[in-house]
């Protein structure tokens, strides 16, 4: 339901706490609240969209319901904010303008991956037009809160059943880890519609998760060299000087010198970081994602104190023997996502602006 017409039922709620019908109401004050608001949501929406822009569209699915909340939100809080004072009054309108802003970040790019999903035979616009409602007004307060909650809890549960309802054929993190976790395991890749059944709506940025298990690590894809550096080869806590870092990264870049990727996993922090070569297509950010997947569960199988020390020589050779197995079927794999349905041609694992590296010799 498009903003204008979701806002008309907290319209009878927020008039009075802007001065609407209040003889004392002072025009200048009620100005510099409306001032206050459209700065307020105009910042937040530009903080907002720098800040989220590169991961809504893979994670379309959850910030379409994020996207619903936040409006939700907005309408409460526009309705709460008659029953308080000027100051405490001014700090709610303030924190709807906020969620309002971010409702609309969210909602846009969310709207415009899941329109592009659905338009199978170029009927883009027509989707885009369809669903305008109005909303009647209420006059009596106990007639708007009934009206408000009720309303607002059948659209957050239809909403809710009709994300869960997408089956989305790119694979994001969450269904990269579902999708290459069962592959690994039973050596079968499961349908867009199947993941669709066990991907959550809500998932942490950047988890490794095997299958339905509690997360193994996280992972950083696409971020500059210097992080996975440091990672590599810790600067001295006292004097900041780096051991052996030169021969440790060349020996990781002989490692997968075949590969579009470089990649270290840092044991002790449960930490995985890709850097990206330059031209690296979706296939290999694909493939470095499976392999840091394979990599953090197969060192959670192992619990030999050599391997759970997260020493350099262990490491590289836990990453040496997965890269084998892996690259082993991986000619297999994509053949079977393409024939499961996958779009495996768009790259949809990076959630910020990323970085990519250039190798040479």
């Amino acid at each position: 339901m498009p903003e204008r017409h979701q806002r008309k039922t907290s319209n009878a709620q927020l008039n009075p706490g802007v001065g609407v019908g209040d003889a004392s109401a002072n025009p200048t004050t009620a100005l510099l609240l409306s001032i206050l608001q459209e700065s307020t949501g105009r910042i937040a929406t530009i903080l907002f969209a720098d800040r989220l822009g590169t991961s809504l569209s893979p994670e379309c699915k959850m910030y379409r319901l994020a996207a619903d909340i936040f409006n939700d939100a907005a309408m409460l809080l526009d309705c709460l904010s008659p029953a308080l004072p000027r100051g405490p009054r001014t700090l709610l309108l303030s924190s709807s303008s906020v969620l309002r802003a971010l409702c609309g970040v969210t909602a846009g790019s969310s709207k415009a991956s899941l329109s592009a999903h659905f338009a199978k035979w170029g009927n883009l616009g027509e989707l885009n037009a369809a669903g305008s409602v109005l909303v009647s007004y209420v006059s009596s307060p106990m007639t708007t809160w009934s009206c408000l909650i009720l309303l607002l809890s059948i659209h957050l549960a239809m909403n809710r059943a009709a994300v869960r309802a997408v089956s989305m054929h790119t694979l994001n993190r969450q269904r990269a880890n579902i999708v290459f976790s069962t592959f690994l395991d039973e050596g079968t890749v499961l349908s867009p519609k199947e993941v669709s059944l066990q991907e959550r709506i809500f998932e942490w940025d950047g988890v490794l998760r095997w299958r339905h298990s509690s997360p193994l690590a996280t992972a950083r894809i696409g971020h500059p060299l210097k992080e996975l550096l440091a990672s590599l080869a810790p600067a001295h806590e006292k004097t900041g000087s780096i051991r052996d870092a030169e021969a440790k990264m060349m020996r990781l870049i002989r490692q997968y010198s075949q590969e579009e990727f470089l990649l270290w996993y840092d044991a002790p922090q449960r930490v995985g970081h890709i850097a990206l070569k330059e031209g690296a297509a979706a296939k290999s950010q694909l493939k470095a994602w499976a392999l840091m997947l394979w990599i953090t569960h197969r060192h959670r199988m192992d619990g030999s104190s050599e391997a759970t020390s997260g020493s350099f020589e262990s490491t590289l050779d836990l990453q040496r023997s997965s890269l084998q197995d892996l690259s082993s079927r991986w000619a297999d794999c994509i053949q079977r996502l393409r024939t499961a349905g996958w779009d495996i041609d768009v790259a949809s694992l990076e959630t910020t602006s990323g970085s990519r590296i250039c190798v040479q010799g």
